[in-house]
């Protein structure tokens, strides 16, 4: 085994820690500088549902929109896969739509879109505070999780230090939920039920890489003992495994960027707002299961021993 030829992940660990920590600063300065867009379904307000054939622009939809209602708009393009093609109307909370104006506004696109045959469909408000308190109680399903999944490393693997291994397994996991999370700032991404769904899903897909490379520790630690140190089992346990991780990875990401590429071309963004971060969600996962969570544990242990020593 010490013959093969191996990338050096515990020695190259300082470069890791450092890329991460500058990446969740960019995203946390982004955050507070471009802010944080909300999808109605958190801030509230008025959503109303026009149906159309053909194509149109929604640049063109949000001019004329403005126009008649003096409001400020958002138009989200729903196109169908079956020729069924929907666009959105969204107006925040504080500039709901009255019965009068609706009514103006759905005449004026129905003339202006007459061969487009344009005619309404829904018109519903949203109550901010639902769509709060399903954020609030996700956030805390997401810290439920993070919790649990601790206790079960911690227990799974007690002949590793498996409270330690659980904890810097999570703490490689929220590198990969505020990356989520910078893609969404970052490319203007309304933060909805998709982000969420990103989040839980991109949760239970890293752990799994990372305890496969736990077990392989665990593993190898009763085959060498103490033939090898702590950075040479690691990094001998991150090296076996790496193969199937990447091609676990890859098989993945084929099926996600065909999704991001077809929602792309048919316009269909409440697909495209969930493949997208979770194909970066996916990359992001790779990346701590190999260069963190394992770099994280050899460097808690080394600390830990050297304190247990000048005591």
């Amino acid at each position: 085994m010490a013959n093969k030829r191996q990338f050096d992940f515990i020695g190259k660990k300082k470069y890791f820690f450092i890329f991460s920590s500058v990446l969740i600063a960019v995203i946390l300065a982004c955050s507070f500088i471009m802010g944080v867009k909300l999808d109605i379904q958190f801030k509230g307000g008025t959503l109303v549902t026009y149906s159309y054939e053909g194509t149109l622009d929604s640049a063109s939809i949000k001019e004329l929109t403005e126009r008649v209602i003096d409001k400020r708009v958002s138009v989200n393009m729903k196109d169908g896969l079956q020729g069924m093609n929907s666009f959105e109307i969204v107006l925040t909370e504080d500039e709901g739509l009255s019965a009068e104006k609706q009514s103006e506004l759905t005449t004026m696109l129905e003339s202006a879109y007459a061969n487009q045959k344009v005619a309404l469909l829904s018109n519903s408000s949203v109550n901010p505070i639902i769509g709060k308190e399903f954020f609030a109680k996700s956030m805390v399903a997401v810290g439920f999780a993070a919790l649990v999944l601790v206790i079960y490393i911690a227990f799974r693997f007690k002949k590793i230090s498996g409270w330690s291994a659980g904890v810097m397994a999570v703490a490689a996991l929220l590198n990969d939920l505020i990356t989520v999370f910078g893609v969404f700032v970052i490319f203007r991404i309304p933060l909805d039920y998709n982000f969420i769904a990103v989040l839980l899903t991109i949760l239970g897909y890293s752990i799994n890489d990372t305890i496969v490379i736990y077990d392989r520790i665990r593993e190898n630690n009763r085959l060498y003992g103490k033939s090898l140190s702590r950075a040479e089992l690691v990094n001998n346990s991150i090296n076996e495994t790496l193969s199937r991780t990447i091609s676990t990875t890859i098989s993945t990401l084929i099926a996600m960027v065909t999704i991001t590429v077809v929602a792309l071309v048919m316009h269909v963004d409440s697909i495209m707002s969930f493949a997208f971060p979770m194909t970066i969600g996916l990359i992001s996962g790779t990346y701590t299961t190999i260069c963190l969570a394992g770099p994280l544990w050899v460097t808690w242990q080394d600390h830990k021993e050297k304190k247990n020593k000048s005591k």
